[in-house]
């Protein structure tokens, strides 16, 4: 068959356009892909960062990994990170037979940072590392999207970056697996909560207990069952998980990245894999002047202060002078200046505990006291509470979203199978 010279022309302009249509359209989903960066405590006293970090890695095609940053205040440091790596790396020449744009072992370890090792002082901040430098070079990005950052431990990282740079305020979107962390960071969390209260933040402190609590869930889908059906002995990473909880599923800081792979992350109001959450203009809280008593009553989730009076030293402010136990952990408190000492301290959920106080200082030592918290949070409003903005938000209260004690929590477990079973489809990847 013969075409003239003109239809020829057409034919290829033809063709080359369908080819740019493509290359656009792959490009745009490329594009389209949220930009991710995890702060994690792996390696520290709960291993359910690993477990997490395994999930994360297998659908990490889904994601601009911008950053994966060590911030643990106890035996973790980036090399729990390159461990986890490391069994992916095993891993992918099946996991890309479906996912052939999964990033690369060696991109990975070069965005792995050291954050802090340490918890904040009462001011909220200490000195940058690299992991809070790294946050606000990610943050500073050309883009037309935001940086999800995803904390799945303190918080240190994100107030020492804010402080640094607070230009990245509006440029990012935090999503914090809160409770037992708020109690660790409560330093921190107080300093973002005062100095940033513009921030746009999801502070799940209940929340995410939908991940592992299944109590409701059918026989089939049981923490322990799912890793005996669909996990174990399953690729490298299969074979490594049951060295986390005997390999039951937890994974409390997954839900972080959930919200952003289903649902509308742009709305927290809205039904997600990660939760559905609230719009807070307050987070509680309560400053006793001396001791407190059974008889008060806080908010659980909220931030509680103890103010003493002592001397007045020639020491610099957020000097260690005392310590508080709660609980059989110790707090310590910190020098405000012109003889006031001060602690903080958040209860991870509803619980009436007893404190005391020890110090060289005679003032400061042998006080003793209790207190109550309660749900929901953030309670009612009171005169100490942080004032916050237009995009902050909290475990939702509706007491029929509960799970025991545990606000909010129905708004992921009802996701379970959903969640669970579309994970299961990754790991038969390994499996063949």
């Amino acid at each position: 068959m013969f075409l003239s010279p003109t239809k020829i022309t057409t034919f290829i302009c033809a063709l080359y356009s369908v080819f740019c249509f493509l290359g656009c359209a792959q490009s745009s989903s490329e594009i389209t892909k949220p930009r991710i960066l995890i702060s994690t405590d792996i390696g520290g006293t709960d291993p359910d960062d690993n477990q997490s970090m395994i999930h994360l890695l297998m659908y990490a095609n889904e994601f601009q990994i911008e950053g994966l940053v060590s911030t643990s205040f106890q035996t973790g440091t980036t090399d729990n990170i390159f461990e986890m790596i490391d069994l992916y790396e095993k891993d992918l020449p099946k996991l890309r037979a479906h996912a052939p744009d999964l990033p690369n072992p060696d991109a990975l370890r070069a965005l792995t940072k050291q954050g802090t090792t340490k918890e904040a002082p009462y001011k909220g901040y200490r000195e940058s590392s690299e992991g809070s430098d790294w946050i606000i070079k990610c943050a500073k990005k050309q883009s037309d999207q935001p940086l999800w950052v995803l904390v799945w431990g303190g918080i240190e990282d994100v107030a020492q970056a804010l402080h640094d740079a607070p230009e990245i305020e509006d440029k990012i979107r935090v999503y914090w697996i809160g409770g037992p962390n708020k109690k660790w960071g409560a330093n921190a969390y107080a300093y973002i909560a005062e100095k940033h209260p513009n921030l746009w933040m999801i502070e799940n402190n209940a929340t995410y207990r939908g991940w592992f609590m299944d109590s409701e869930s059918p026989k089939d889908l049981k923490a322990k069952v799912f890793f005996e059906n669909y996990i174990k002995n399953v690729g490298h990473m299969g074979t490594d998980f049951i060295n986390y909880y005997e390999g039951r599923i937890k994974m409390g800081d997954t839900p972080s990245l959930a919200y952003v792979m289903n649902g509308n992350p742009d709305d927290p109001t809205t039904e997600s894999w990660g939760g559905e959450f609230v719009k807070i203009n307050h987070s509680s809280r309560t400053i006793f002047q001396g001791n407190s008593s059974i008889a008060d009553t806080v908010v659980a989730y909220g931030i509680q202060e103890w103010h003493f009076k002592g001397p007045e030293l020639d020491i610099p402010q957020d000097s260690v002078c005392f310590t508080m136990e709660i609980s059989k952990q110790v707090w310590p408190g910190y020098y405000l200046g012109k003889g006031v000492y001060a602690t903080r301290y958040s209860s991870k959920k509803p619980e009436a505990a007893s404190y005391k106080t020890s110090s060289a200082i005679p003032e400061l030592d042998g006080h003793t006291g209790q207190y109550v918290s309660i749900k929901p949070w953030p309670g009612k409003k009171d005169k100490d509470d942080y004032v916050l903005g237009e995009n902050w938000y909290g475990d939702l209260p509706d007491e029929a979203l509960f799970l025991k004690d545990q606000q909010g929590a129905k708004t992921i477990s009802r996701h379970r199978e959903a969640f669970l079973m579309d994970w299961a489809k990754r790991w038969a990847w390994l499996n063949n």
